[in-house]
């Protein structure tokens, strides 16, 4: 079965479904206005809360005395590979490079995501929050690739089958739907909820520890809600 296109599916819904009221084709041409709406005010701001969050945790359980700034660097890292998708979506013409762009980035951040819980795990207690706290910062990347992909499903559609149509330039937006004031709003809270507290903690690690070397495990593992007990059967 061939599937229509999002835009043909929503004329053929409204054609064939009686009776049709102003509502009905208000909500089927708003979706794209919506989606970005929700993008911008929902899920960027789930995304900096989660991580600032995650910054009181680390402080919490004393980061800077325990895994170091090996581990905040790891959260440096992460944070560029979430970050950059942000740019490119605010900046560039979304087309099939910049949605590859963007699945490789929430990629190589699940693998980070993986290398930072495994080796802060080893140093420092995490906690149930923390970790809860941390499904959300992996689950909020693919809800912006996601609905990214879901605005402009003619792109996403041409990085799946290729073709000819298929353009994989960076080029800077022609036409944007976002005002200077709001990018610029976007880009400072990014600073300010997201650069700087991670600013601060690198800082204090560095200031108590001056190396990005990795701290060795401690001696009790202190994270006991993460290890898995051993088999009496096989002990022994």
């Amino acid at each position: 079965m061939k599937l229509r296109s999002p835009d043909h599916a929503a004329l053929i819904d409204l054609v064939t479904h009686r009776p049709v009221t102003a509502r009905d084709v208000q909500r089927s041409f708003g979706v794209e206005t919506a989606t970005r709406r929700w993008l911008i005010a929902g899920v960027l701001p789930l995304w900096l809360g989660a991580g600032l969050a995650d910054w009181h945790r680390h402080r919490r359980t004393h980061i800077e005395d325990t895994a170091g700034a090996r581990e905040s660097a790891i959260h440096a890292l992460m944070m560029t590979e979430a970050g950059a998708p942000v740019v490119l979506g605010l900046f560039c013409e979304v087309n099939p490079g910049v949605l590859a762009a963007c699945a490789g980035a929430l990629g190589v951040h699940s693998a980070t995501a993986y290398w930072d819980v495994s080796y802060a795990e080893e140093r420092r207690k995490v906690t149930p929050a923390e970790q809860h706290i941390h499904s959300l910062l992996e689950v909020v990347p693919l809800m912006a690739t996601g609905f990214l992909a879901t605005m402009y499903w003619d792109q996403a559609r041409d990085l799946v089958t290729g073709g000819a149509k298929a353009d994989f330039g960076i080029r800077l937006k022609r036409r944007d739907p976002l005002s200077r004031r709001t990018r610029i709003a976007l880009l400072g809270a990014m600073g300010l909820f997201g650069a700087l507290p991670y600013a601060e903690e690198m800082w204090r690690c560095l200031r108590a520890r001056p190396t990005l070397k990795a701290q060795p495990p401690a001696e009790v593992p202190p994270t006991s809600t993460l290890a898995i007990p051993a088999d009496p059967a096989t002990v022994g």
